[in-house]
């Protein structure tokens, strides 16, 4: 489906309107996007919805006809999905990446109340779904972590011993693929947030959580 044509559907649902009172935060992986969001949560007594957190119930809601990429996922053994296949082909395949499952994602924000606003985070928040969404621009904002700023964050979450990269064959290249997969997928989503003219913010280790913080209010006009 073509942008123009989500945009119209979008409107032809009063989309916009309805999800006035959301704001979104989309993004690369490691890129604070949780940790902003639930600080601007508590700052302003939001209402907080992970996208990271109903991926399971998500994938138990659809079918192989509506996701396609997610059945043929959750049918792949860990060497399947993490080892033997390029990070491009990854990229490309990866469901969440594809859209796949979006509309559950309206669907809960749907089902709450206008009040208070609910802030959304997560790196499903593709920006040609979004855009229709939109009732202002300033509503919506994706972070870009530099590489050093992603390793940074994933090491000092890290347990040792833990983490789906564990359970390949080779978990040094299951990890090297998954990180150069979801490189591609930030310059992905410089692209297109430039494309679409959408806001975005660069993630480097020289900005600390307060910096991001305040960068991200001020992109919403808080």
């Amino acid at each position: 489906m073509q942008p123009g044509q989500n945009e119209e559907m979008a409107d032809a649902a009063g989309l916009p309107g309805r999800l006035r009172h959301v704001y979104w935060i989309g993004g690369g992986s490691g890129a604070g996007k949780s940790t902003i969001a639930r600080r601007l949560a508590d700052r302003y007594g939001w209402r907080l919805y992970a996208t990271d957190d109903v991926m399971r119930e998500h994938a138990g809601r659809t079918t192989a006809e509506e996701a396609p990429l997610l059945h043929e996922f959750i049918a792949m053994d860990m060497d399947e999905r993490w080892v033997n296949r390029s990070p491009g082909i990854m990229l490309e395949t990866f469901h969440w990446f594809r859209g796949e499952g979006f509309g559950l994602i309206i669907e809960d924000l749907l089902r709450l109340p206008q009040e208070p606003c609910v802030i959304v985070e997560g790196f499903r928040l593709l920006p040609h779904l979004v855009k229709p969404l939109l009732a202002a621009p300033e509503h919506a904002v994706w972070l870009l972590p530099t590489p050093d700023f992603r390793q940074a964050a994933i090491q000092s979450r890290a347990t040792p011993g833990e983490g789906f990269v564990g359970k390949p064959s080779d978990p040094a290249k299951a990890g090297r693929n998954i990180a150069e997969r979801d490189c591609m997928f930030t310059r992905h989503l410089q692209g297109e947030t430039e494309r679409l003219r959408l806001r975005t913010i660069q993630v480097d280790t020289t900005m600390t959580e307060e910096e991001l913080g305040e960068q991200v209010t001020t992109a919403f006009g808080l």
